[in-house]
């Protein structure tokens, strides 16, 4: 479903009559820019284009938060702060997946096949030492993926554990190539138990114990493109505890890896919001992120505190079930919806 979204009193949105066409050329072509550079060098421009007078206050008002906005966006770029032995990554995207495993599963190559970056991959334990964020492309949505180094029952980090717990969700990847998949499994899972964490399936309620740290986990198997890996696969879903199931993917052939993706956005339980303007189309390419079950009042105060006080409603449509109808501000929204919030 496609939610779009209108922002503004329908007064703001009525163009002063004196615009010069220059202007207008120049707002065409910000309807096909498609990079967050491209965008704020076409406002600035309308900006420059607009006459400067009473009459036009609340336009040049609107541009300037846009290109603020987006210059706001551009510098908040993953970063990796260190003090001593401690990697913190502050999170990006829709959501940060952290990929943990014993040597050897393939991590650092799934990166690399999901993503735009080139994390070193090597063919002997160890290779991945600090923790390596990238971006993923699902959709029109950015999700971060964590690269980190492999957990055995005699290694893992102080760091590592801090950066597990305080991710959104874990990708836990394993290595079919190996038979008994117990022996690799088990002992990862009794790692993870001594820095306080627990790994559970997507459908499990998070308990309430505060000496643990429940993670929702997918568990994936690697390298299915090998000899004798359907046997090492249900050896696997037999040393698993009830409810996970697994994920086979092969990175060097390219297997399961767009099924993997839309996985990983599921577990994330967010949707996508769009914003539509009055009489104009909606872009699809920079949606509004928000955690299932947000409302239209969610999304107002993720646009700006000022609308979450000044609402008075929205019009919504979606793909099945709705085509502008009006809608209260605790409406719940739905991936893909689209709205107009009107103040």
């Amino acid at each position: 479903m496609r939610l779009y979204l209108a922002i503004i009193e329908q007064k703001e949105f009525q163009m002063p009559a004196n615009l010069t066409p220059q202007y207008f050329e120049a707002e065409k072509k910000l309807k096909t820019a498609k990079s967050p550079q491209e965008k704020t060098q076409i406002l600035e421009e309308l900006l420059s284009l607009v006459p400067k007078h009473k009459g036009t206050e609340k336009l040049q008002a609107l541009l300037k938060t846009k290109i603020a906005k987006l210059k706001s966006a551009a510098q908040k770029k993953p970063t990796i702060s260190k003090q001593g032995p401690t990697h913190h990554i502050d999170k990006a995207g829709a959501g940060q997946i952290v990929l943990i495993g014993p040597p050897n599963s393939g991590k650092s190559s799934l990166i690399k096949s999901l993503t735009n970056a080139n994390p070193e991959v090597g063919n002997y334990p160890f290779t991945t030492r600090v923790p390596y964020p990238a971006m993923m492309l699902f959709e029109n949505t950015q999700i971060q993926l964590i690269d980190t180094p492999p957990i055995t029952p005699d290694y893992m980090e102080i760091w590592h554990s801090e950066l597990i717990k305080g991710a959104d969700r874990i990708l836990l990847l394993l290595d079919l190539s190996c038979q008994n998949q117990a022996e690799i499994l088990y002992p990862l899972l009794d790692k993870l138990k001594e820095k306080k964490i627990e790994l559970i399936p997507d459908d499990q309620t998070i308990p309430s114990e505060a000496h643990l740290f429940y993670k929702i986990a997918l568990i994936v198997a690697n390298k299915t493109d090998l000899p004798l890996t359907e046997k090492n696969l249900n050896s696997l879903k037999n040393a698993l505890k009830p409810g996970f199931s697994v994920i086979p993917i092969s990175v060097s052939h390219g297997k399961g890896l767009e099924g993997l993706k839309k996985k990983m956005f599921s577990i994330l339980h967010v949707i996508r919001v769009y914003s539509k303007v009055p009489g104009k189309k909606v872009g699809f390419e920079d949606p509004f992120t928000l955690k299932k079950g947000s409302s239209v009042m969610g999304l107002a105060k993720a646009v700006h505190k000022d609308f979450a006080q000044k609402l008075k409603f929205a019009r919504i449509w979606s793909e099945n079930k709705y085509q502008g109808q009006k809608v209260n501000r605790d409406h719940i929204l739905e991936d893909e919806d689209i709205i107009e919030l009107h103040i």
